[in-house]
């Protein structure tokens, strides 16, 4: 049996930033959900987006590392990752972007 459906995407911000050196960030994105997964000694704290919901995708770049700031159409706290390669944010909201326009 094949599976159609397509894989989940994963971006892991780099050690080298503020806030990642034990614990980096990690990006999904599905054809469902784009979630932020920030693990933590005991656990993790995970948020997710549903692609229908995500209303923009801002990307800031600096010399070598890139911030993701995710907006939700419902109002909720948008979310917000740093320490990304220019490359994988790019490919984030191109992932999503495509997501987006196969759904309608």
């Amino acid at each position: 049996m094949v599976d159609t459906v397509p894989a989940t995407e994963v971006f892991v911000a780099s050690r080298w930033t503020r806030g990642n050196l034990f614990f980096p960030t990690r990006i999904e994105v599905s054809p469902q959900r784009v979630s932020r997964v920030k693990p933590r000694l005991f656990g993790s704290n995970e948020e997710s987006i549903a692609l229908p919901q995500v209303a923009s995708v801002h990307i800031a770049t600096g010399m070598i590392w890139s911030n993701i700031i995710i907006e939700s159409s419902a109002g909720t706290d948008p979310l917000t990752s740093h320490g990304h390669h220019k490359a994988d944010a790019r490919r984030i909201r191109d992932l999503i972007e495509g997501h987006q326009a196969g759904a309608r």
